[in-house]
């Protein structure tokens, strides 16, 4: 077996099915198993990917037991010489597997290897590339100057925003949101850290990686990463749990650190998390005694793209949502630039909804990447499931 893909999925059952519709196409030509480990969703999730993906290995947990947990269900069944962590509401180029496996065949001493993942916008994702959260690279963080000197390589290293995007680059941490992995260092190292919850283990594992002496690389072949649509980021558990994970690190990999580096980090970690549930409890004090003014809904414009009979499809269903909605019949063919050569009307915000039928994955991120505009958001219509995807909205 060449690789094992594995996908953890809480209620994201329409955005995990669109991420397993673009590896379908991805996984051509290679010898390749999917896992879905399902953390005990309440969104129909496990009978739906029984019903429409009946080659997908599912592991239907009876508890949410965390990514890192979750994931090393799955890693100890798998038989693949890669191991590709993905996550589900994410969708790769139909190019990306197949590159990234190359690559890591030519290179034997990858141990793993990202990619350039893509926000709904079409801009670059900065956790694509990232550095050691070393104590200071961390306290240039939290602080503001790595946001003020991106391209600095000592203020800007958490990001390493010096490295080019079109070309591949060494980096030091993989995002788990797609991070290929090479089993045999994974024997070596050891699975992810359970001890991490949600957030963090991407970086411990990196980590070990270097110390074991591998690489990691990042490739420059785009996916879309919705970034976190099964994560509630307003939430007091979200910031819970993301700052006890950069404890958690902060602990395993630099107790050693004299008192004068330790105590300010540490100090930052907690003020940073009790700054951003102080604002979060504030905003919610505010909104129960009306002191939010109601801001008017300014209706998003939908315009559909893809070849006429999906078009029928998306008028009727647009009529029946009551959406603001224009078509265009095209297709990567006929159309090869997509939105990009329409007239759209000027509004705050558009979702460019492509029909999947009329276009690969790989060519709707490619034109979202040549010009990304904020506001002009990527959805998708999949007319098997008769479902439109965009980041805010599931329509049927």
């Amino acid at each position: 077996m060449k690789l094992s893909v594995i996908i953890v999925s809480y209620n994201v059952r329409c955005y995990l099915s669109q991420c397993l519709v673009s590896l379908q196409r991805a996984l051509e030509g290679i010898e390749a198993e999917v896992y879905v480990v399902d953390n005990h969703s309440h969104d129909d999730t496990v009978s739906y990917i029984k019903e429409n993906f009946p080659y997908v290995k599912l592991v239907a947990s009876n508890h949410n037991y965390g990514f890192a947990r979750a994931n090393n269900i799955a890693i100890r069944q798998s038989e693949g010489e890669y191991v590709l962590l993905i996550n589900p509401d994410t969708f790769v180029g139909e190019d990306v597997v197949r590159e990234c496996v190359a690559f890591m065949d030519t290179h034997p001493n990858a141990g793993g290897v990202g990619v350039r993942m893509l926000k709904a916008d079409g801009s670059n994702a900065l956790e694509s590339r990232r550095g050691l959260p070393t104590p200071l690279t961390a306290f240039y963080k939290m602080c503001g100057l790595c946001a003020k000197y991106p391209r600095s390589r000592r203020f800007g290293r958490y990001y390493m925003g010096y490295l080019a995007w079109n070309q591949p680059e060494r980096i030091e941490i993989i995002s788990g949101a797609y991070c290929m992995l090479r089993r045999s260092v994974l024997d070596k190292i050891g699975l992810l850290d359970e001890d991490f919850f949600m957030y963090g283990e991407d970086i411990d594992l990196s980590y070990r990686i270097i110390k074991a002496g591998y690489e990691n690389w990042y490739l420059p072949l785009c996916i879309l990463h919705y970034k976190g649509e099964s994560t509630e980021k307003s939430s007091f558990r979200y910031v819970h749990v993301f700052y006890e994970a950069m404890l958690i690190f902060f602990r395993k990999h630099y107790s050693h650190t004299t008192m004068l580096i330790n105590l300010p980090i540490k100090a930052a970690i907690f003020f940073k998390a009790s700054f951003a549930l102080g604002r979060m409890l504030t905003e919610r004090v505010e909104k129960n005694l009306g002191f939010f003014r109601m801001r008017r809904y300014k209706q998003p414009l939908y315009v559909f793209v893809g070849n006429a009979d999906v078009l029928a499809a998306c008028r009727r269903l647009s009529k029946e949502r009551g959406l603001y909605a224009v078509f265009f019949e095209g297709n990567e063919q006929t159309l090869p630039e997509g939105h990009l050569s329409l007239d759209i009307p000027e509004v705050e915000k558009a979702y460019i909804v492509y029909d999947i039928d009329a276009y690969s994955f790989q060519k709707i991120l490619s034109n979202f990447a040549l010009n990304p505009r904020s506001g002009v958001i990527i959805g998708t219509y999949d007319r098997r499931s008769g479902i439109v995807i965009t980041p805010e909205d599931i329509i049927s």
